[in-house]
């Protein structure tokens, strides 16, 4: 189903706390931050000529986070920027001077990172860019992970250092029990979600995601009509929304929130006009979009400039994996997770339905932005779904090239 959100016809400004966060100065201090990273580069704009000839609009650009800095996933940017932030705010206080994000490799940095401890409830990518954070600046870490997290994701995450704690239950559960536990040991939580009095540090962590925004619109041959992005606590979606309101103002594109069926908590919240947790029953494919509560900070944001809220099945997510992995006519092959092509089976969803497409004007004049959030941060599974190895489509697109 598709919901129109009524509150956005208003073009309601971002509460001022979002609008510095995540608008234009916030974009380019993370900017800054990536100038002192090794391996930082922007991830390719791939454009999808063919599919989008198929679907029935002008074009289809898609941003390719599964290439991003060693995770394959766009939250490599997130957690690991707060986390060395947050280093760098103490380091600050302790040494009684500002600590620029230049010296962050300093031995007197190490030193107050090294009695830090940070932590967080993960389905597997947010954990990964907390451990690498912590790995890089000398913090240590422990991440909670839920039943549901696959061995091979916590091996991924282990692989950084960090230690990992099993909770049984679903990713809400493991939130609780992280700011349980780290409120009881004086650890720091590095949350990719929001609670009230609790929003300063998801706030960093989706300031990290606009990088990918500000590479895209520079990559981008004009502004995008309309975007698809998914969302399970909302966190890339409001950081999309807010910064793309933020540059384009009342120009900007028609913004379209994509959850998982089995999982909706963004739209069920835009149905009720507030934070609604909808029940666990049974658990979606779309692994990192397994939400069941929305982040504050992102309802906030969301329920103010998102236009639609709309879901889409598990089933349609995994054929959108099979059309990127095999595509026709041309377009390149493109390795996406069980969560990376939600907001493509999104746009394909409504395309397909001649009043969905007349409900949020997508025409054949129509410029989609979507995000490929992650790539095949679980390999085994990608080739379960899909039926071929990540590597033989990756092997495939460089042997075309």
């Amino acid at each position: 189903m598709l919901l129109r959100n009524t509150l956005s016809s208003y073009r309601l400004p971002l509460d001022p706390s979002d609008a510095d966060a995540l608008g234009t100065n916030g974009a380019q201090a993370v900017e800054r931050f990536l100038q002192h990273r090794e391996g930082a580069a922007p991830t390719p704009l791939v454009s999808l000529p063919a599919l989008a000839r198929r679907l029935g609009v002008q074009s289809i650009y898609l941003k390719d986070e599964g290439q991003r800095l060693g995770l394959g996933s766009f939250k490599a940017l997130g957690g690991a920027y707060a986390v060395v932030q947050l280093v760098l705010e103490l380091a600050s206080q302790q040494l009684g001077r500002p600590v620029d994000v230049s010296e962050w490799r300093s031995p007197q940095v190490a030193a107050v990172a090294g009695g830090i401890t940070v932590t967080c409830a993960t389905d597997g990518n947010h954990g990964r860019s907390v451990a690498q954070g912590a790995e890089l600046i000398g913090a240590n870490c422990v991440i909670f992970v839920h039943a549901g997290v696959s061995d091979e994701r916590c091996r991924a995450i282990a692989r950084y250092g960090a230690r990992i704690e099993r909770v049984q239950g679903n990713y809400d559960d493991s939130v609780a029990t992280a700011s349980s536990v780290a409120s009881q040991r004086g650890w720091i939580v590095v949350s990719d979600t929001s609670w009230p009095g609790y929003e300063r540090i998801p706030h960093l962590v989706m300031q990290g995601y606009t990088a990918l925004l500000r590479e895209a619109l520079v990559a981008l041959p004009k502004p995008p009509t309309h975007v698809f992005v998914q969302a399970g606590v909302g966190g890339i979606a409001a950081a999309v929304a807010a910064h793309f309101s933020h540059v384009f103002g009342s120009d900007r594109p028609f913004f379209t929130v994509v959850d998982p069926a089995k999982a909706a908590c963004l739209l069920e919240s835009a149905k009720a006009g507030q934070v609604v947790k909808v029940p666990h029953e049974r658990p979606t494919v779309m692994a990192m979009l397994e939400c069941y509560e929305p982040s504050l900070v992102a309802w906030r944001i969301l329920s103010r400039v998102a236009d639609a809220f709309m879901t889409v099945e598990d089933d349609e997510a995994i054929i959108m994996m099979k059309n990127l992995a095999y595509p026709v006519d041309g377009d390149p092959a493109i390795v996406a997770g069980e969560s990376g092509a939600v907001g493509l089976a999104g746009l394909a969803k409504v395309a397909g339905d001649p009043a969905l497409r007349a409900e949020i004007g997508l025409g054949a004049d129509a410029s989609v932005f979507l995000i490929n959030t992650e790539g095949a941060t679980d390999p085994m599974l990608y080739e379960r779904l899909v039926g071929v190895r990540p590597e033989d489509v990756t092997a495939r697109v460089r042997s075309k090239s």
